[in-house]
């Protein structure tokens, strides 16, 4: 993938304050007997590339679909700049938050320009028609994910990696001061997985979007984010920089799983290396 153009910087919005996101009491739960989190306080740092951890079933989609308002709780609230989500209009939130969920799904025939010029919708109204700002935006993003060559394409008939990165290009025209992604490296073979964890990168350096991203590969987490956030059983284990929070009793405790840890021989973060389960 190319660099992310500066067309992206100059899309970004959000208030004068800074942006903040956090969760406070939070209870998720799917129905009155499958309770997935319970009492989560939780505080995102703004400015940082954030990556939920934890097993299977440990609730860290849950996490990320409460704090994208399309979860609402039991009780508690998710905080978007000191305002409870779910009092806030959707137009509003789509401005400051942008999210790629997991297996997304988009209409049949759509092409990668449509779905990427679908990212600019909470900035258009009857009042404010498509603009050079909307254009500019859009090809940004088909741009800093490679998919210029692809955006008269229809979506469904791209590969798995290839659909991947044009919702990802959907998340960045948004142009959103926060960007949620749950699995972002679905269906990537190593190489675009790079790319892409590089790419969310140069959009927290570059542009200044605040990142929370689900991740199951540890030894990414702690190469591409700044701060961890550790889950088992929806409950928050450990959060904070890798080199404080990735320990072996806490890989022991998230994954039960024996480990050592040693220094990336590439960056110098933790470098997990498995042994065995735990007993």
């Amino acid at each position: 993938m190319t660099s992310t153009p500066s067309t992206l910087r100059e899309t970004v919005t959000g208030t004068t304050s800074v942006p903040s996101l956090r969760a406070a009491g939070l209870r998720l739960a799917y129905g009155p007997d499958r309770v997935v989190v319970q009492d989560l306080d939780l505080e995102l740092p703004h400015g940082a590339v954030t990556a939920v951890i934890g097993a299977n079933g440990s609730g860290k989609s849950t996490v990320l679909r409460a704090l994208a308002r399309l979860l609402r709780p039991s009780s508690g609230h998710v905080l978007l700049d000191g305002h409870d989500v779910h009092h806030l209009r959707t137009r509003e939130v789509a401005k400051r938050l942008g999210l790629l969920p997991q297996s997304p799904v988009s209409p049949e025939g759509l092409t990668v320009r449509d779905l990427v010029r679908r990212g600019r919708t909470p900035h258009t109204s009857l009042l404010r028609q498509w603009s050079e700002k909307d254009e500019a935006a859009l090809s940004a993003a088909l741009e800093a994910t490679d998919l210029v060559d692809l955006a008269d394409e229809a979506v469904d008939a791209l590969s798995g990696g290839q659909r991947q990165r044009a919702w990802l290009a959907l998340v960045i025209a948004q142009g959103t001061p926060w960007l949620l992604l749950d699995e972002p490296t679905t269906f990537l073979d190593i190489a675009h997985q790079i790319d892409v964890l590089q790419l969310v990168q140069r959009l927290n350096r570059e542009d200044g979007r605040s990142v929370v991203m689900v991740l199951h590969d540890l030894n990414q987490a702690c190469r591409y984010a700044d701060h961890l956030v550790a889950l088992r059983a929806g409950a928050v284990v450990a959060s904070g920089p890798p080199a404080e929070v990735v320990t072996e009793d806490l890989v022991a405790t998230v994954f039960d799983l024996r480990s050592r840890i040693v220094p990336d021989p590439v960056t110098g973060t933790p470098l997990v290396v498995p042994i065995g389960r735990a007993v």
